[in-house]
């Protein structure tokens, strides 16, 4: 009965009903889900904590038109990729501004069990954030969704509202792209 109790459609039920405890259990379920979705999408902590935030109220405001057809994860991580392609959309980052987030980023992020380990773990991590950023923001999401939500072409088509097609077609494209980035960075 517990299990009932804290299921997503039941808090969902209650936080329709004015539940502010039932909204919060919602957002604490998925707020390291949506928070890491948004970094790798914008490529800066603070970036994302805002797309977050704005992923939340969108869903809390949407929330009488869930219709609970599909799962409110998925739901929920759609809201959040549209409002990360409006931002990216909207705002332009230069690869100045954006190695600077980077490395501010991976300073936060505790890795490895050395210092050194660390060190080595954030450089990958703000190389591959840096890689990303230099690409398209549908082919970015694409990728974001096929590899960091493990999503199938069918459901990135539905996620983004497009053939699966031009999914794969992102997704192939968004790699070449990265595969030529990298290979320039060691010619250079």
């Amino acid at each position: 009965m517990l299990g009932l109790l804290d299921s997503d459609e039941h808090l969902i039920r209650r936080a329709l009903e004015g539940s502010a405890r039932a909204w919060t259990k919602l957002v604490q379920r998925y707020e390291r889900k949506v928070y890491n979705h948004a970094l790798r999408l914008a490529g800066n902590p603070e970036d994302a904590l805002d797309l977050m935030q704005d992923a939340f109220l969108a869903a809390y405001r949407n929330l009488p038109n869930f219709r609970g057809e599909g799962a409110f994860p998925a739901w929920l991580m759609r809201i959040a990729g549209n409002r990360a392609l409006d931002f990216l959309r909207r705002r332009q980052l230069t690869r100045q501004h954006f190695a600077e987030d980077a490395e501010e980023a991976m300073e936060q992020v505790a890795g490895g069990t050395t210092p050194f380990e660390q060190l080595a773990d954030a450089q990958k991590r703000g190389h591959v954030l840096e890689l990303l950023q230099r690409l398209p923001a549908e082919q970015r999401l694409v990728l974001e969704l096929k590899f960091f939500q493990d999503l199938t072409f069918e459901e990135i088509a539905a996620q983004m509202r497009i053939p699966v097609n031009t999914a794969k077609t992102r997704m192939y494209a968004g790699l070449s792209r990265l595969r030529g980035h990298v290979e320039m960075s060691h010619a250079l």
